[in-house]
């Protein structure tokens, strides 16, 4: 908490003032003021410092053409406002040795023009995100979400080219210089004098072989002492090629979405900025190898006590609560996956063989489950961290709308106590069609119509998201499947040119 003391004041200073202080303080000179489409893309412009300081961008607002931005408005109606929230505000590291340069970022909220007052029906943050919050409010709860992004980095990308893949390469699955197989022509992992880490055994690897380690203390050290995260651990993927990640501290989920915006802003800034990298959230870049999922975990709280933990269930100390909040994960599952896992792409990495999971069901440590009880600990003492984690969502979503749709999902497993049903401690994948089906075990959709197609019919998404952005997602997600369908492949060209 900081103080301002003058002459016989002592004083606390608002976010407002704080933000303020802290912009005349760093001598900044451009302010990054983001917000973001219905995709969840980062959306910036940048405004003189001046125009901060002097108030009026924090009173009045910045305006914008909100029909160039996806899911927001059409022409005839395009003046919009965004009110920046001067609790985001952070220093950008990497400006900080030009005057000319030196820069902050803030996140902020988008009304419509013309003297509204409340967020407008379009913003992902301020209208879906403070609702679900509301919502949970309204039932006596306080929800956190703390997810786990994975990402790659490359040195370079060209689709023309890529080994290991028999249909785009020239060379089809040639061996590199060292021996093994080449996933991505320029991946950091494959280097002069170090080991080539083989698909799907990157887990954990240590220097010298994993040789993305500067790069992730780098990227952790600029969101700890800039962008206010807690980090927990960072480490190296099961991918071979540079797949990372860096997890951060649970919050509530407006705080967390706004982290999940940072995280990506610094992942990609610093490997393109200082190690001449490139940084994809993209959910499967490689054929045959691991993919990037955002595994989210969440928990309900009634003041300080964690309202998802039970002392005396055996099974994993798990509430009541808990348990129907689950039921309402499963139960909104298939429609849950449009939203969490938004593009053509995602649906490549929900097969079996990958660690995704497929099949609708809970379960205890267990890794196969779309929901999992994490065990590592055990009695009150660790009760803060009795959570459940949604697997299936990967780092493309939007993380407003992918927390407010969970959230209203588990919440309406509470309010309709929804029974999960049992949970499978088995390794589902391992399980016979028969057995499968003998459980009740559903399956997630399969490709990103089926998910659209299940999220039209289900009232509790509609109402998490609102109409507007209901009906914008659908249609903007729809054209991209469009147009995935009309794309004529290399692989369909090798498969089917001599018919």
């Amino acid at each position: 908490m900081e103080i301002y003391e003058g002459k016989n004041v002592k004083k606390e200073l608002t976010p407002l003032e704080k933000a303020i202080k802290t912009l005349r303080e760093k001598k900044v000179r451009w302010v990054h003021s983001g917000f973001t489409d219905v995709r969840g893309s980062l959306q910036d412009v940048i405004i003189p410092v001046k125009k901060y300081t002097e108030d009026k961008a924090f009173n009045s607002g910045i305006p914008f053409d909100g029909s160039s931005i996806r899911g927001y408005k059409p022409i005839d109606e395009s003046d919009m406002i965004l009110m920046p929230d001067p609790k985001t505000l952070a220093i950008i590291p990497w400006y900080n040795d030009d005057e000319k340069q030196k820069s902050a970022i803030m996140l902020g909220d988008v009304y419509e023009s013309y003297g509204a007052t409340e967020p407008s029906k379009v913003c992902p943050r301020g209208f879906v995100g403070k609702r679900a919050v509301k919502a949970a409010s309204d039932m006596g709860y306080q929800a956190y979400f703390g997810p786990e992004l994975e990402f790659f980095v490359f040195k370079s990308i060209d689709p023309t080219k890529l080994h290991w893949d028999l249909w785009t390469s020239p060379a089809g699955g040639k061996q590199d210089s060292w021996g093994a197989p080449r996933v991505i022509p320029q991946s950091p992992e494959v280097e002069p004098g170090s080991s080539v880490i083989r698909p799907k055994e990157a887990y954990f690897k240590p220097p010298p072989d994993d040789t993305t380690l500067e790069y992730r203390n780098e990227v952790a050290s600029t969101l700890e002492d800039y962008f206010g995260f807690q980090i927990e651990m960072h480490h190296h993927e099961v991918a071979t090629a540079g797949q990372v990640e860096i997890d951060f501290r649970y919050g509530e989920l407006i705080e967390t979405a706004d982290k999940v915006l940072y995280y990506k802003f610094v992942a990609r800034n610093i490997a393109k900025k200082k190690h001449n990298l490139i940084a994809t959230f993209m959910p499967k870049p490689i054929y045959l190898d691991n993919a990037s999922g955002m595994h989210i975990h969440s928990s309900l709280w009634k003041g300080e006590k964690n309202a998802m933990y039970d002392e005396n269930d055996e099974y994993a100390e798990l509430s009541q609560e808990g348990r129907y909040f689950i039921g309402g994960l499963l139960e909104h599952a298939k429609a849950l996956t449009a939203v969490c896992c938004p593009t053509v792409n995602s649906y490549k990495r929900l097969v079996p063989g990958f660690e995704a999971p497929i099949y609708i069901m809970w379960s205890r440590k267990n890794r196969s489950a779309l929901v999992r009880v994490p065990l590592y600990f055990k009695g009150p003492k660790h009760a803060s961290v009795k959570r459940v984690e949604f697997r299936s969502a990967d780092p493309t979503c939007n993380p407003y709308l992918a927390f407010s749709c969970l959230l209203m999902a588990g919440l309406d497993g509470v309010k309709n106590k929804i029974d999960p049903g049992d949970p499978v401690d088995e390794d589902v994948y391992e399980l016979t069609p028969e057995r499968r089906r003998a459980l009740g075990i559903k399956e997630l959709p399969t490709t990103l119509k089926d998910a659209l197609d299940s999220m039209k019919s289900d009232e509790v998404v509609h109402r998490a998201l609102g109409s507007h952005i209901f009906d914008a997602f659908i249609d903007y997600k729809t054209s991209d499947w469009n147009q995935y369908c009309l794309y004529v492949t290399p692989w369909e060209i090798m498969k089917y040119l001599d018919y």
